[in-house]
């Protein structure tokens, strides 16, 4: 069962309109990275995941969709404001010609989203570990694009999205931990 509360988890304030940056969140709202790719990564391997870390994997996931609803909520305040001359001039007249000013599943260099992001490898440990290594390019990501801003504003955000992947990454490793002392106790 799914209930949507109608606010972000985290309030998204940015302190002036910056095409460049919101060009630069693409990579969050449709990288290999971003939350996208990890919600449907999470989400889907759970059906195959041993019942202790099933809850884990469902907790995570439908987080990353909050965090996806953080990221556009970014984008779409960054550039509400722009020109299209501005938005031609951060590199973005490509994607406003094809999608005017909608979001689309795309990487901070046009590259839409693919499937071929997310992993499922059929082996729970194998999957965990590469949950984690996920969270771990989406904390260095995250990192990147606080480095890539001045608006203290829109890096307060940020820099919770940031820490949650770490907590998940955690999460994640407990779970490693929590299948491989059910495998030795059964050994």
């Amino acid at each position: 069962m799914w209930f949507y509360e109608k606010a972000l988890q985290f309030p998204v304030r940015v302190s002036k309109c910056d095409v460049r940056m919101a060009k630069f969140l693409f990579e969050a709202y449709g990288g290999p990275n971003g939350p996208l790719s990890q919600a449907l990564c999470y989400l889907n391997q759970r059906y195959t995941m041993p019942p202790q870390v099933i809850g884990i994997l469902n907790d995570i996931g439908t987080e990353e969709l909050a965090h996806l609803e953080m990221i556009a909520t970014m984008i779409y305040k960054l550039t509400k404001d722009a020109t299209v001359e501005q938005l031609v001039e951060a590199g973005l007249g490509g994607y406003y010609a094809e999608h005017g000013r909608d979001l689309f599943y795309q990487n901070a260099q046009g590259v839409p989203w693919t499937a071929s992001y997310i992993q499922a490898v059929g082996d729970p440990i194998a999957n965990l570990n590469e949950d984690i290594a996920l969270e771990e390019r989406g904390r260095a990501m995250y990192q990147s694009l606080i480095d890539l801003t001045d608006d203290e504003d829109l890096k307060d955000a940020l820099n919770f999205l940031r820490e949650r992947e770490i907590v998940h990454s955690l999460r994640f490793r407990e779970a490693v931990e929590i299948l491989k002392a059910g495998v030795s106790q059964c050994d």
